[in-house]
């Protein structure tokens, strides 16, 4: 099988025109070619030589994979079903608006994060996704050039995927990949804490840590990952940050009834993320089968954002997308695709 060149940075590319005896700037002809032009094919990087274009097919493809299946929400969402190897697959969600059209990015097959409200954590881990699969859901979508902001918040925890999530990132805003800003591209974490130092360091996304309580005990409940990643460590990398006047801080909190949504919880909001500059969106819980929990009332959550933004901190409600077609939040997974696969 050929190995891809979509997904390689300049720096990967290098060796391999040098391997072929080309200079060095071709290289940066072929960064052009994949993420400038999104060529599907070896023969239409027409300033290659013939010679270096054989060359190239002998052992390299373009390596787009289109989408097995798609299906449509009644509010416009999209979900896309894309192959990941060995009978593996992700999802991929595209929700439209007025003037933002977004995609949500899965990084890796599954996830080991193990959180006790997400289909994805029930389908456990199968696999890290590669640059080149990562980006692959963004190229090769038929809204891809209508697409305006990606945010990694798909199936997997990206900081547990954090070379070829950081790798994507550089390929999606270097000026030879796609020259996309880095304030369009939002990453989702728990709060893996070393792949949160190099996140943080290494580009300028934005970032939007998975929170749903200020109380580590009830944390660990919902997210056993807080057991080898406290809240409090996590908090303190975040507020150790100089986040300057661009970058955005966001944190994720998943309404339940009767378990996240009092006084109590206000109150501890407001004290955990005191003097941050940082904005909370309260999510809806979408219900799964076989899972205790319940969404807080509408009403619930309009109290818990006004207090909160009394409070200093700004708040908003996410809207919900494509739960008809389990696209929304926590309800990606591809289990049954693979398992059906499987009994074939």
């Amino acid at each position: 099988m050929k190995e891809p060149l979509f997904g390689k940075t300049i720096d990967e590319l290098i060796p391999i025109v040098r391997e072929l005896g080309l200079p060095g700037f071709t290289a940066r002809q072929i960064a052009e070619w994949l993420y400038h032009q999104r060529i599907h094919d070896v023969d239409n990087m027409t300033n290659l030589s013939k010679k270096a274009r054989e060359g190239l097919k002998e052992k390299y493809s373009i390596g787009h994979v289109a989408p097995q299946n798609a299906m449509e929400s009644a509010d416009g969402t999209k979900k896309y079903l894309f192959p990941a190897g060995n009978d593996k697959f992700i999802e991929t969600a595209y929700i439209p608006e007025k003037e933002r059209h977004t995609l949500c990015l899965s990084s890796q097959v599954g996830c080991r994060m193990g959180c006790h409200f997400c289909m994805t954590g029930m389908q456990g881990f199968q696999g890290n996704l590669t640059p080149g699969e990562i980006l692959n859901q963004y190229i090769s979508i038929p809204e891809s050039d209508d697409i305006t902001n990606l945010v990694y918040m798909g199936m997997g925890e990206p900081l547990d995927n954090t070379e070829s999530v950081i790798k994507s990132i550089k390929i999606l805003t270097a000026e030879w990949g796609f020259a996309m800003s880095p304030r369009r591209i939002t990453v989702s974490t728990i709060g893996i804490i070393p792949g949160l130092r190099e996140f943080l360091s290494a580009c300028d996304a934005h970032l939007a840590l998975s929170l749903h309580t200020p109380f580590p005990e009830e944390r660990l409940k919902l997210m056993p990952a807080e057991k080898k990643y406290p809240l409090d460590e996590i908090i303190k990398v975040i507020k150790g940050y100089d986040w300057g006047r661009q970058r955005r801080i966001s944190f994720e909190y998943i309404m339940f009834r009767e378990l996240n949504d009092t006084e109590h919880h206000i109150k501890g909001l407001l004290k955990l993320l005191g003097g941050l500059r940082c904005r909370v969106n309260l999510i809806r819980f979408h219900s799964i089968p076989g899972m205790p929990y319940e969404s807080s009332s509408n009403d619930t959550i309009l109290h818990f954002r006004d207090k909160l933004s009394s409070g200093g901190i700004t708040a908003t409600i996410r809207a919900s997308r494509g739960e008809d077609i389990m696209a929304a939040c926590g309800m990606l997974s591809t289990l049954e695709q693979g398992a059906g696969r499987d009994e074939r």
